[in-house]
């Protein structure tokens, strides 16, 4: 598990928006200023990684909407790790998730952890 900068730890899925929001914009802003960042994604999380699942995710100003900062956090090299038994779980299945996503088992989960500098968990 390469070393990050960042690692942005995220347990929640469409019934909490403002923390799906924050995670993803934290990581975009981290992105920008030149930290490397992971974004993982546990527990209801996982459906976040599902291809347009996010699409309709809008909490308004002065947040944009997760459609626009999805593609932005890819494109800014920002990482997506998805935890394997957490989609199981949640009946995510490995064809629907989309193409940037990596999909990690619980001992790689802990090794994100330890190879971070810096950590935000947003359960």
């Amino acid at each position: 598990m390469e070393k990050v900068d960042l690692l942005i730890t995220l347990t929640a899925d469409k019934a909490d928006e403002n923390n799906v929001t924050i995670a993803f914009v934290m990581g975009l802003k981290a992105l920008e200023k030149g930290y490397s960042v992971r974004l993982l994604l546990l527990s209801n999380g996982v459906r976040l990684a599902n291809k347009s699942y996010a699409d309709e995710i809008d909490i308004g100003e002065p947040f944009p909407p997760i459609k626009d900062v999805y593609p932005a956090f890819f494109e800014k090299g920002g990482l997506l790790s998805v935890c394997d038994a957490c989609m199981k779980h949640n009946n995510v299945l490995p064809e629907t998730v989309v193409k940037e996503a990596q999909i990690i088992q619980a001992p790689d989960v802990i090794d994100a952890l330890m190879n971070s500098d810096k950590t935000l968990q947003l359960n």
